[in-house]
């Protein structure tokens, strides 16, 4: 696929999905098979709303070598031949990203997730020199992940823009939630990538040009967020802002307390057991939120107005 065409995918809601465990923490692959299913029927899937495999959300991190092949297999082959389905790679050396680029490739996925090589204590010129020689190993596309919170430095504008013309990266994952960041530098470089929003709100990514936003909550009640995404379509970004903040706000101290008392990602977790689409526990070290939590949540839910069974 050419760099337009690509374009026209990674873009919209980014949709992180929850990987589904059974009670002893080892892959459900037959309710990620029925999970994918609904979440196409529910609008998820196409291409203002890419599902994203094995991201951080999804306990990526926590996939052995041997598992995030068998879950990509998966969830393609139940979203169908016209769903758009990415997959986020772990951080690793050029050389090991590419062995895996090139294996979600085969396996149906449209795009990669690939993160700053943090562990490498890279510079901005092993940046482009990371990115470049994986597109030019691969047909599919790229969203780089500004990953600076693990140590390294933020990919800068004048990086990114370096890599213009190299095919396959596409899209940026953009955040810039630290002092000596400026958000509003994706304006360098937003008419030439898809800047997916991871911070700095919807409103404002897309009046500096950008193309999407993440979701976190769409994989529990998909028809919120597409409502938020429809909101921006129509370029009324004030509404959109209103209904994303709405949800964060009404979810923000029970996120920080849920998060504080074991840390993880699974917040997801409890989102999908409280609409009724159980997944399962994380992984250790994180627990499972507890029945109080779970029984808050679904106060909170009910008061923003989702359905909660």
């Amino acid at each position: 696929m050419n760099r337009a065409e690509l374009r026209q995918m990674i873009r919209g809601l980014s949709v992180a999905i929850p990987t589904a465990f059974d009670a002893n923490m080892c892959l459900d692959l037959p309710t990620m098979a029925d999970l994918t299913q609904w979440w196409v029927e529910n609008g998820l899937g196409a291409k203002n709303a890419p599902l994203k495999v094995a991201a951080a959300w999804g306990e990526g991190p926590d996939l052995s070598d041997e598992e995030w092949p068998q879950l990509l297999r998966t969830v393609v082959d139940a979203a169908g031949p016209d769903a758009v389905v990415m997959c986020a790679l772990k951080e690793k050396s050029t050389m090991h990203t590419i062995e895996d680029a090139k294996k979600a490739q085969d396996l149906g996925a449209i795009g990669l997730q690939i993160e700053l090589p943090y562990n490498h204590h890279p510079t901005q010129d092993d940046y482009v020199r990371h990115f470049t020689t994986i597109s030019e190993n691969i047909d599919i596309g790229i969203m780089i992940y500004n990953t600076f919170w693990f140590g390294a430095p933020p990919i800068e504008a004048e990086t990114i823009l370096r890599m213009k013309d190299t095919e396959h990266v596409v899209a940026v994952k953009w955040n810039a939630n630290r002092p000596d960041l400026d958000y509003d530098e994706m304006r360098k470089f937003s008419h030439v990538f898809n800047v997916i929003d991871n911070g700095g709100g919807i409103g404002r990514c897309m009046k500096n040009g950008g193309a999407g936003m993440v979701s976190s909550t769409a994989p529990a009640y998909p028809a919120y967020d597409l409502k938020i995404w429809n909101l921006v379509e129509e370029k009324r970004y004030d509404e959109a802002d209103q209904m994303q903040r709405k949800l964060k706000e009404a979810m923000r101290d029970w996120r920080a307390r849920t998060t504080a008392s074991s840390g993880g990602y699974r917040q997801g977790k409890a989102l999908m057991a409280v609409m009724g689409h159980p997944v399962g526990p994380p992984r250790l070290p994180t627990l499972p939120i507890n029945d109080e939590e779970l029984a808050e949540l679904g106060e909170i839910l009910k008061a923003a107005g989702w359905p909660v069974p």
